[in-house]
């Protein structure tokens, strides 16, 4: 595989770690945009800007105003953007989901911009999306051709995939990983599910009934790395194993791993009554997810299924 030059957003998060590591392991250039709010560039912005760019030198960025030396980026040969406010940091109020619409939507609109006007563009641009893009479908198939929800998260979803149409137009080669759950036990949703399943709180939410997607973190970054190399790549691609569980059976499934019984269901009604909105949204929506790209590409997935990955994943770590 040739070594790429390859830039990060969002490098401090699951994904985010999880992908530089791999990466720099492969052999390839990485570079991570580092938040900067004082307006300063960073010390070796001016050198860089003149060819003699640093090899993993973060890059000052502001997303409300994007880069501070765009020019960093000209001639780099992938662009990961996977920053973002997350959607659970807390209930959603006015102020939080401007939040949440900003740091996707205006942020990424920003750095279209900039890249948009540079001499040698990145020849290829892999912007984070979500599945929230289809709201509850029920336990409807939902592949890339469901058609986009009316909700919050959804026209959040739609308008950041959109807010890279201008690199499409400028035959940059874009592609919009749509992120399901996404699982390890180093963080994220199943970080925070194995206290409360140790401490045998855990049960089923709502009905149960509700599927939840989901993929084991190893099959992202492969996935990332497949649309960074294969040039056929565009568009959107549902990330996600091809066995989406209902909640009972994925509550099930992580108790009998754990060995903990999962007797203490949590109502719809007290979950929305903690959670407002979001509950709704994220715990009790439906969205039975197929990777059907990906499939027809040929990917492999290394954890199909979700009982055999949580026994990996969750086994004693040797002495």
């Amino acid at each position: 595989m040739q070594n790429l030059q390859v830039i990060v957003s969002g490098s401090t998060g699951l994904v985010g770690q999880a992908l530089c590591r791999q990466l720099r392991a492969d052999g390839h250039a990485v570079r991570t945009l580092r938040r900067q709010t004082n307006g300063r560039s960073s010390p070796n912005a001016s050198s860089e800007s003149r060819g003699t760019r640093s090899e993993g030198e973060p890059i000052a960025w502001d997303p409300p105003r994007g880069l501070l030396d765009p020019q960093q980026l000209d001639g780099v040969d992938c662009v990961f953007h996977l920053a973002g406010h997350s959607i659970a940091a807390g209930r959603w109020t006015a102020q939080q989901k401007q939040l949440i619409r900003d740091s996707r939507v205006q942020a990424t609109h920003q750095l279209v911009q900039q890249i948009c006007q540079l001499p040698s563009p990145p020849r290829t641009f892999i912007c984070a999306s979500a599945m929230g893009i289809y709201g509850d479908c029920g336990d409807q198939l939902v592949d890339e051709a469901t058609p986009a929800a009316k909700s919050f998260l959804a026209e959040v979803v739609s308008d950041w995939e959109a807010a890279c149409q201008p690199l499409v137009d400028a035959g940059v080669r874009v592609v919009h990983p749509r992120f399901c759950m996404i699982l390890s036990r180093s963080g994220g949703a199943l970080g925070q599910m194995l206290p409360i399943f140790r401490w045998r709180l855990a049960g089923r939410l709502g009905s149960g009934e509700q599927y939840w997607s989901w993929i084991a973190l190893p099959d992202v970054i492969s996935a990332l790395q497949w649309m960074m190399c294969e040039p056929s790549a565009t568009g959107a691609y549902n990330v996600a194993a091809p066995a989406a569980l209902t909640n009972a059976e994925f509550t099930n499934t992580l108790a009998r791993t754990l060995g903990v019984s999962a007797i203490l269901p949590a109502p719809a009604w007290g979950l929305r009554l903690a959670m407002g909105e979001m509950a709704d949204a994220l715990l009790l929506c439906s969205c039975r997810l197929v990777p059907q790209r990906l499939t027809d590409a040929g990917f492999e997935f290394q954890y199909p299924q979700l009982a055999p990955f949580l026994a990996q994943e969750l086994a004693p770590a040797e002495s």
